[in-house]
């Protein structure tokens, strides 16, 4: 073994933001052109990346309380992907086996696709056709298809329109298996919510954000993946408040983040974010939740009025906390008694708390009971249906939550589904659709032949990576929407046909189109920024496929091509989306109606929030596999699409590595800097770059979507979403 001692096993200090992300900005920009940059940015559009949400009617680098700039480095590389010129179309004489040479940063930097490309069952090349072919190849593919075995899918970049008329177009032509990326991120969150408040989205609104006074940020790396969310915690820790970080990782940017639009934060050298910061175990946050429910119950620091008032079931939730041993709680999380006791005193001096999570929560087989758990201990304190308090997971995609909401889940409320027949004239099927890994292991079983896969990277997304490659080329023929080529579009296709449809981006329209926030709040986008002459919006392309697979429908999806009639349709059919209908006119963006919860009365049954109990889940590690590794995002990409190889907050300077405890490094007998090899159950990652990084003994980090060769398909039973971030592993030196 070679031990280099240039460079010791200690993690890297690194402040987050700063000028190195403003010089970062400025190198895009000027990639880009600083005219497509300022036209795109300030253009009366929804920014592409995270679910934080800004621009639409307001201009492009302004959210709903008018702070402008609201624009961050997440703002930019989208921007980027999509002004790129043409992939010209010799470049597709090369082989599929070429292009899965290139790397997921040189597939996306290749540049924007113009053509409609199709690959036949035998063929190892894509080839240029024109629209009319494949538009009714893919009509044909379909119709030659029984509904039963075929799918839908959406991520959540797509429109509300995009949305709505992909699930009624796969409802009409007979499946309810319509699906979309939250099931492989917040899916967790809206079942657990469902349960304790009868609502599965955020309370909060950005302003009550600004009026808090403590945040809780748990399995969450805004610095990376919301950097505008920073802003808020900044912010809060300004006006006297309490920033909470529970993270298994000492993630650098929320230790301190140099903040671009604060000149105050830049010359300082930036901002303390985190008041708190505790770092319990990967996976264990149950335990630590249920550690300071014990804390607040014992020092009689809870709510009582409010529980007896607005809740239920609290006895037998009481009953479960003080019948946990607090030894049990700090073996299993691995943070002391005193720290814990610490975190409830921390929290029961707030009057105005606000919990926000994110995946680290939701990607484990207890996902839905980590949701619970954080809604009890707002629950505890009344924090759940007064002003600046509340929930807020923090959402990936700038639109997934309209996904969601307009429609594209395989089950939706009889009474949605009702409305919908009645004002559209139409059946729609009552059998039971099937989620997106479910619709993946049919594919895998055999029993899928068709489907329509409307942006994203599902391939990427999914784990267990040579299993989701089988899957996906079982499938006889797919369709994709995209922008820009990605892993999925070559890989999986082996012996299936494949169409890939360009599309336009956002801002590039032809009429306008709406989002949604996480805050539950609905932007105007209008579009109609002219780069490419040889695309289509997804609406002209669905409604196309309509046209041909549904001759006798009797919806005319010549006038649902309007974006005006589908938002009358939506606004008739889906519950506190009304004002969605005049939009294009009245241009005044709104929060979606009776999400908001500034009095405690809850969506449920009997009107009260329901307390919920669970057990500590069971261990996932063992003898052989000793190890949980967390598969994570870096600085430098959002989702699949990766913009950057190297990690400017975390030190790494490659996306094939391992990211460990310095002492357990050198319990391997190496240093920093030296590769490792990581095997589980389904794959192995050989020759990985070691890097320190703090976090606690026995847990590991690699990047995704490089990590899924490492996951299994084993899922959270209630939301179905995979374990990425509970993985066990085995990791050793590699030989020499």
């Amino acid at each position: 073994m070679s031990v280099k001692d240039s460079t010791p096993a200690e993690p890297i200090t690194i402040v987050g933001g700063g000028p190195k992300k403003v010089l970062y900005t400025l190198k895009t920009v000027a990639r880009i052109g600083l005219l497509n940059s300022a036209k795109a940015l300030n253009s009366k559009n929804t920014c592409k990346a995270c679910g934080l949400g800004m621009g639409g009617q307001r201009g492009g680098m302004t959210n709903e309380k008018d702070e402008f700039p609201s624009v961050c480095n997440k703002s930019i590389q989208a921007q980027s992907t999509d002004i790129q010129q043409p992939i010209p179309t010799d470049l597709f004489n090369h082989t599929l086996d070429d292009f899965k040479q290139l790397s997921a940063y040189e597939l996306e930097h290749l540049g924007r696709l113009n053509n409609p490309l199709f690959k036949s069952a035998d063929g190892n090349k894509y080839s240029p056709v024109s629209w009319e072919f494949a538009l009714d190849k893919m009509a044909r593919a379909f119709a030659a298809t029984k509904s039963e075995r075929s799918f839908f899918y959406s991520s959540g970049r797509s429109s509300n329109e995009a949305g709505f008329v992909l699930q009624l177009l796969a409802r009409l032509y007979g499946t309810n298996n319509v699906n979309n990326c939250s099931y492989y991120c917040h899916q967790a969150t809206g079942v657990g919510l469902q349960n304790v408040i009868g609502s599965g989205t955020a309370t909060v609104s950005l302003e009550d954000v600004g009026n808090c006074d403590c945040i809780f940020v748990i399995g969450a790396n805004p610095s990376s993946n919301h950097p505008r969310f920073v802003h808020q915690l900044k912010n809060c820790r300004e006006r006297g408040g309490q920033v909470i970080v529970i993270n298994p990782a000492k993630e650098p940017g929320l230790v301190r983040f140099a903040v671009p639009k604060s000149a105050k934060s830049m010359l300082s050298g930036g901002t303390w974010i985190a008041s708190e910061y505790v770092q319990p175990k990967i996976g264990s946050d149950l335990a630590l939740f249920k550690g300071i429910a014990k804390a607040l119950l014992e020092s009689n620091q809870i709510a009582t009025d409010y529980i007896a008032q607005y809740t239920d079931h609290f006895q037998t939730f009481k009953s479960d906390i003080d019948n946990t041993d607090w030894q049990k709680i700090i073996d299993t999380c691995g943070v002391d008694k005193e720290k814990i006791i610490a975190l409830a005193n921390a929290y029961a001096q707030s009057e105005k708390a606000i919990f926000a999570w994110g995946m680290g929560i939701t990607h484990h087989l207890h996902g839905v009971e980590n949701v619970e758990a954080i809604a009890n201990l707002a629950l505890l304190r009344g924090m759940l249906g007064k002003p600046a308090a509340g929930l807020l997971p923090l959402r990936g995609h700038s639109n997934v939550q309209g996904i969601g909401t307009v429609g594209v889940k395989p089950i939706l409320a009889e009474d949605v589904l009702q409305q919908l027949e009645q004002h559209l004239g139409v059946q729609l099927p009552r059998t039971k659709g099937m989620d997106t890994l479910a619709c993946l292991t049919a594919a895998y079983e055999g029993k899928i032949d068709t489907a329509f896969i409307m942006g994203g990277n599902l391939f990427s997304a999914t784990p267990n990576s040579g299993w989701a490659q089988e899957a996906l080329d079982k499938i006889n023929f797919k369709v994709y929407l995209t922008t820009t080529l990605n892993a999925g579009h070559i890989t999986g296709m082996e012996t299936s046909e494949a169409l890939i449809l360009p599309v336009t981006a956002r801002d590039e329209e032809w009429q306008a189109t709406t989002q949604e926030s996480m805050f539950n709040y609905v932007r105007l986008s209008d579009g109609g920024i002219d780069r490419l002459h040889n695309v289509k919006p997804e609406v002209e392309i669905l409604c196309e496929l309509g046209k041909r697979l549904l001759p006798d429908c009797p919806l005319d999806f010549n006038q649902l091509k309007q974006h005006n009639s589908i938002r009358a349709a939506i606004a008739a059919t889906i519950p506190g989306l009304s004002e969605l209908k005049d939009i294009a006119q009245t241009k005044q963006e709104f929060t979606i109606k009776n999400r908001l919860l500034d009095t405690p009365t809850f969506k449920t049954e009997n009107t009260k929030a329901q307390f919920q109990t669970n057990p500590l889940p069971t261990p996932v590690t063992s003898a052989e596999y000793p190890f949980l590794l967390a598969s994570i995002r870096s600085e430098g990409q959002f989702n699949s699409i990766i913009y950057e190889e190297s990690d400017s907050y975390r030190g790494t300077d490659t996306r094939w590595s391992v990211l460990m405890n310095p002492a357990d490094i050198g319990e391997l007998g190496i240093a920093a800097g030296d590769c490792a090899n990581i095997q589980s159950p389904q794959g192995v990652m050989k020759a990985v770059k070691v890097f320190a990084f703090d976090l606690p003994r026995g847990n590991a980090m690699a990047y995704y979507p490089e990590a899924n060769v490492l996951i299994a398909t084993t899922h959270d039973p209630r939301s179905k979403t995979p374990a990425f971030k509970s993985v066990p592993v085995k990791i050793t030196a590699t030989a020499h």
